[in-house]
This record gives structure tokens, C-alpha cells and sequence, in this order.
């Protein structure tokens, strides 16, 4: 059978029939307790198979081109669960060094207490992360586009790497979201995503996936059931309700975003534009060999940082807060939000300056977006 699209997919693949009612859309089993003396196993929020949470995570599986998924309470509570299925005590995790603040953190403040060693890998060269591997080592672990950098790292050679040393490959699909990247069909293992941002898009959900084979998906299930990180039945009722409209809005934000890209990219108190879809960036042929479209994020540096907060302050339509991904454009600054925990010598080294600001591009006319753009950059 010829596989649906991806706008079909978003709608229909993985909803939940209406049998009483036959209502058009799934109806919300807020019910946190269930028979046990049926055949099938107890239903249990915790145990990640009540029908909502089970419902949604087949839909987004279908979207990533993955056989199931796991819904959790956030996208940290994803990663956390999802590496600590395949890691334990003495163990290896390769990772790249330009993650988002929170996997970082989450790096420095828990990975000693569980004596787990890790390494940094500085580049977005494949053959560093073969060199980084030990005989300890289980994991490589990348983010592309990265955040907030949007620097991009093949995935396919990423993923022989780890097949070669039998390792399992891990990439946070959070920038690009499965509209315009689907990490597995690179052959990558785990996908993790913060399904607050673009599967969410509305500002209004907490919510994290990782979505993989059945077999990897049920080893992680083992482990979260104890670490009790599983979603809400109202909030995968309101996800799944969201990702319905996740490809076009995903389109409206790829298009307004190259715009903005392009015209921040000739103003005068802007050093540095970092976007994949513009080709002067470093990885502008890597990005179109293995993106669909190339995001509705970006970020750049304001020449006078000093200055970055007051040209914040100043925009009227573009909101000044932390998170990323929904309907409404924002722009934040990292050192001050998402990497507020890594020490300024670590932000500095990984190049995010207190100059630089992380623009999530919404789906607003154009014209009202540059125009804010130029009032805001007027005051400085």
C-alpha cells in the first residue's frame, strides 16, 4: 500500500476512534485506573500505555518513519529516560559539544553521581566522534540544527559510525521537527524531540517523545516506568490535537524564517546570521542533502552585545521569552535563558555570546515581522 503524506499522516495516523459517539476527532480517556482482570496487560498512566499516550505515539512513529514511541512529561525527562535505558555504571557517551543548555547541564550535574564518563566532541566532523570512542562507550549522542547555533552534523555518516562499533546512535530532532528532517531514515536509532516546541507549537504543552524500533522502545520502557516521567492524558490529548496542523504550520515558519534570515543577514548591526538555508552557512550543502526544509529557527549576533537586551526590550510584535517553536515569533537570548547554567567561560567556548539571540520565527505576515525587526534595531 502507498504510504499517506505527511499532512495526511499528521491527521489521521495514530487517532483514536470515536465508537460511541463516532465523533471526528479522538475523544480523551482522563481515567487513571483500569481493570486488571482483562487479557490485556493493566492500563497505567506510568506504565506509558493508557489509550491517549498510546494513540499519539504511534502518530508521531508515523512521522518520523519509526515503528512506535514513547510520549514523556518533557523533552529533558525523554532524554534522561531514554539514555539511562542503555547506560549504566563505568559506561561511555559520546556527544557533541554544541547541545542544548539543558542536556548539558543535565551532562555535568548527573552523569558523576552515576560514575558515566562522557566526552565533548569540538566539531561537527563525523571522524572525530569514531576517535572519541572507548570500549566503554554506548552512545553517540547528536543534536542537528543545534541549538542555538543551527550548526548541522551528517546524520547518515553519524549513524555508520555507531553501526560499525555497535553502538546506538541518538540525535534531539527538536529544530528541525519530523516535517523537515527524519533523523531514521539516515539510519540513526533513537530520535528524542521536546514536543514543547514545534509538535506542541502553541506555547501551551510540556511534553517530550523519543521514537525508535519496537524493540529499543520496549528496553526503554523497562526503565521509565521506574523513573515515573510519563505525560499527562490531557496534555497527549492536546499534542495530538497540535500536530494536526504541524506541516503547515512548519511550512509558513520555513518561509518567513529564510526571509528574515536574508535580511538580517545584509543589516549592518548584525556580525553574524546562523541559519542553514542561507548558503553562505558553512553547512548549507549538508543541510539541503539531508533537511526537507531548513527551519523556522535561527540566531544571530548583535555587533554591540552590550546593546542585545535593549534591542529586545524594544520589539513590539516578537515576544522576549525562553522557549521556542509556536505559532507566535520569539526571540531570546541564550546565555541568559537556555544556557544560563553553563558557566560564561563554557558559553564563551562554545560560542554563544551574550550578543547572540535565538530567534524562533512564527507564522506572521513577513512585512509585520521586518518591520519590527527595523524599529527595534532604530533604538540601538
Amino acid at each position: 500500500m502507498k504510504k499517506k503524506g505527511i499532512k495526511t499522516r499528521s491527521i489521521h495516523d495514530g487517532e483514536l476512534k470515536d465508537k460511541t459517539y463516532n465523533g471526528a476527532i479522538s475523544p480523551l480517556y482522563l481515567g487513571t485506573v483500569y481493570d486488571y482482570l482483562g487479557e490485556e496487560p493493566m492500563k497505567y498512566p506510568r506504565y506509558f500505555n493508557t489509550p491517549n499516550q498510546l494513540a499519539l505515539s504511534k502518530k508521531i512513529a508515523s512521522l518520523e518513519n519509526c515503528e512506535n514511541g514513547l510520549l514523556f512529561g518533557s523533552g529533558i525527562a525523554a532524554i534522561f529516560s531514554t539514555m539511562f535505558s542503555f547506560i549504566q555504571s563505568g559506561d561511555h557517551v559520546v556527544f557533541q559539544s554544541s547541545l542544548y543548555g539543558g542536556t548539558i547541564n543535565l551532562i555535568f550535574k548527573e552523569f558523576k553521581k552515576f560514575n558515566i564518563d562522557y566526552t565533548l566532541v569540538e566539531s561537527l566532523e563525523p571522524t572525530e566522534y569514531e576517535k572519541a570512542i572507548k570500549e566503554n562507550t554506548k552512545i553517540i549522542y547528536v543534536e542537528t540544527p543545534s541549538n542555538p547555533l543551527l550548526e548541522i552534523i551528517d546524520l547518515q555518516k553519524i549513524a555508520l559510525i555507531a553501526k560499525n562499533h555497535h553502538l546506538i546512535s541518538m540525535v534531539d530532532n527538536t529544530f528541525a521537527s519530523p516535517i523537515n528532517q527524519n533523523p531514521h531514515d539516515f539510519g540513526i536509532d533513537l530520535v528524542v524531540h521536546s514536543a514543547t516546541k514545534y509538535l506542541g507549537g502553541h506555547s501551551d504543552i510540556l511534553a517530550g517523545v523519543v521514537v525508535s524500533d519496537d524493540l529499543k522502545i520496549k528496553k526503554i520502557i523497562e526503565s521509565s516506568i521506574n523513573y515515573g516521567g510519563n505525560i499527562s492524558e490531557l496534555t497527549a490529548w492536546m499534542l495530538e490535537r497540535s500536530i494536526k496542523t504541524l506541516p503547515i504550520r512548519v511550512k509558513a515558519q520555513n518561509e518567513n524564517a529564510l526571509m528574515i534570515a536574508k535580511f538580517l543577514d545584509k543589516n549592518s548591526k548584525v556580525e553574524k546570521v546562523n541559519y542553514p538555508g542561507l548558503k553562505s552557512h558553512p553547512n548549507y550543502d549538508l543541510a539541503k542533502s539531508q533537511m526537507i526544509g531548513f527551519g523556522g529557527m535561527l540566531s544571530f549576533v548583535i555587533k554591540n552585545e552590550g546593546k542585545a537586551d535593549l534591542f529586545s526590550k524594544n520589539l513590539k510584535i516578537i515576544k522576549t521569552v525562553g522557549s521556542l517553536g509556536g505559532i507566535e515569533s520569539t526571540i531570546t537570548c541564550p546565555a541568559k535563558t537556555s544556557h544560563s547554567k553553563v558557566t560564561r567561560e563554557k558559553r564563551i567556548k562554545y560560542g554563544i555570546s551574550d550578543g547572540l539571540l535565538r530567534f524562533s520565527v512564527g507564522i506572521e505576515d513577513y512585512q509585520d515581522l521586518e518591520e519590527d525587526l527595523n524599529q527595534a534595531f532604530k533604538m540601538i
